[in-house]
């Protein structure tokens, strides 16, 4: 286990076209074992993975944007007319548009034609359906689409694109590196930004501004809970209780930089802690040092989650009792795989997990605990800074 330097440079934004090109072939040699002749996509992180384009106009559900790679050659895009000088800037070449927004014809027919001049070999084409995946339109659009294409099929392809990016590059690593380094000063700041007599809006707004300053493009996911002697909730907006001391306050957030996120947590007592907070803090931290050795190539993703609800199961933590204890990272802040009982999927050099062991050790109290790793060909590495084995006491 190796940790992480305490300062790592930004890095360059985008990819290389080289990169892009990679991705690409790789997805039209799997859509070729498939029998598939295009792979269309349609929702933010997997434009971005295929293309590069990027835009916070995504927050607008009013246009759908198209992606389609062809058996052969380079990825086409299909795009509100508005999008056009965007997408023009990225690797691509050709850019197809409509006027937008039409709501009789919001670029289903332009999809339909491509979609049927790609599917020449075998008359399917692919598209994510499965677990973790949505396509971003109506689904009256949906239905049309069905019957416009006729006798071409859609089909799943969720395996092509969660194989790719399950596996990051050494560039896609080096910006979740960076992500990760920014959070965690900021979780080492905290001395500074929260403590006794602020309200839990008011450390949130500390913490996002902190985020920013250290070097964050944004923080979508934010949570900044607390609780007399422990929380009740994990995924809970902020509200406006005045933390006390006594209170444990529990943060998490997925930062992202370039697209790229982060996603582990921090738990701090404020004054003073109960004994019982201490103690299952200290359990979490052994069950994730022990989900950390766990990592490693070869193993599958169920392996890890065992190995955590082993030391769980020192506090009478039935391990049936325990969801997932982690997942992937990447695009998003919560990808592919979960670690979970049952998920068989094989670990592999350059994936990046979220290892979060977590239990309730009280009624209503929860601890839950988080790290950021990448599997390396000899384990896991760090890429958030390890929290201290014992509770944090802040004031």
């Amino acid at each position: 286990m190796t940790a992480s330097p305490t300062a790592i440079p930004k890095p360059q934004r985008s990819f290389s076209v080289e990169e892009f090109e990679g991705r690409t072939q790789r997805a039209q040699a799997m859509m070729h074992a498939a029998q598939i002749d295009a792979l269309w996509v349609m929702t933010e992180p997997d434009m971005a993975y295929f293309s590069g384009y990027n835009s916070y106009f995504w927050q607008s559900p009013t246009r759908p944007w198209f992606l389609v790679i062809p058996a052969t050659g380079k990825p086409i895009a299909l795009v509100p007319s508005l999008g056009a000088a965007a997408v023009s800037r990225t690797w691509l070449d050709e850019v197809r548009t409509w006027p937008s927004p039409n709501p009789m014809d919001e670029g289903i027919g332009l999809l339909t034609q491509t979609l049927k001049d790609c599917a020449r070999t075998f008359g399917r084409v692919g598209a994510p359906l499965g677990p973790e995946t949505h396509l971003r339109l109506p689904a009256n659009d949906v239905a049309q689409l069905r019957a416009n294409l006729g006798s071409t099929d859609i089909v799943d392809a969720t395996d092509i694109v969660r194989e790719l990016r399950m596996i990051k590059s050494p560039h896609e690593i080096e910006k979740h590196a960076y992500i990760c380094s920014c959070v965690s000063s900021t979780f080492e700041a905290m001395p500074t930004l929260i403590q006794s007599g602020m309200s839990e809006w008011e450390a949130f707004q500390n913490i996002r501004i902190n985020l920013i300053q250290q070097g964050v493009d944004s923080a979508p996911f934010l949570t900044t809970i607390s609780g007399p002697g422990g929380v009740d909730d994990a995924i809970r907006l902020p509200t406006d209780r005045v933390m006390e001391p006594g209170d444990l306050v529990f943060i998490d957030t997925g930062s992202e930089f370039d697209n790229h996120y982060s996603d582990f947590d921090r738990n701090f007592a404020l004054n003073h802690a109960s004994d019982a907070a201490r103690r299952a803090y200290a359990l979490c931290h052994r069950a994730l040092d022990a989900g950390i050795a766990a990592a490693r190539p070869g193993v599958r993703a169920c392996d890890i989650w065992q190995a955590m609800a082993a030391v769980l199961a020192e506090s009478g933590t039935s391990a049936s009792a325990i969801g997932r204890m982690g997942h992937g990272v990447g695009l998003r802040n919560t990808e592919w795989p979960s670690l979970m009982d049952g998920d068989e999927t094989p670990i592999r050099e350059g994936m990046i997990l979220a290892i979060e062991p977590g239990y309730e050790f009280a009624p209503g109290k929860l601890m839950l605990h988080e790290e950021n790793v990448v599997i390396r060909s000899h384990g896991a590495e760090l890429l958030s800074r390890r929290a201290a084995p014992e509770l944090p006491i802040l004031g």
